[in-house]
């Protein structure tokens, strides 16, 4: 399966909807996109999983390494994912105590980090 990203504006978010398979043969396409937004100066990004069917490994490292360049640009990262299987890779990874989880790009984008999963 193929990967789609797909970018919007809610409030002074970008969303990054991405859809498809994340593993070692599309992670690069999604880690230029990633970066390319940070580069360009955005400072809060909400990534949609809701459309990912798969996500391994290397998936998870280009999360972590954009969550990584927002701080260091005072910027903020989050995920927005209601799948159980993928929830259960953040769960077994610990990545969930790291990542803000919400289960709806409204969650997310709310000034309040109250309603962030666990």
């Amino acid at each position: 399966m193929e990967l789609s990203l797909a970018t919007r504006t809610v409030a002074e978010h970008t969303v990054l909807e991405v859809g498809g398979e994340v593993d070692v043969y599309t992670a690069p396409r999604l880690r230029e996109r990633l970066v390319e937004l940070v580069d360009s100066g955005v400072r809060s990004v909400v990534v949609d999983l809701g459309g990912v069917e798969f996500l391994d490994s290397t998936g998870l490292g280009v999360l972590v390494g954009a969550m990584k360049r927002l701080r260091v640009a005072n910027g903020r990262f989050s995920l927005v994912c209601s799948k159980e299987a993928l929830l259960k890779i953040f769960r077994i990874t610990a990545l969930d105590q790291v990542f803000p989880i919400y289960p709806t790009i409204e969650a997310a984008t709310r000034d309040s980090d109250d309603s962030a999963t666990s």
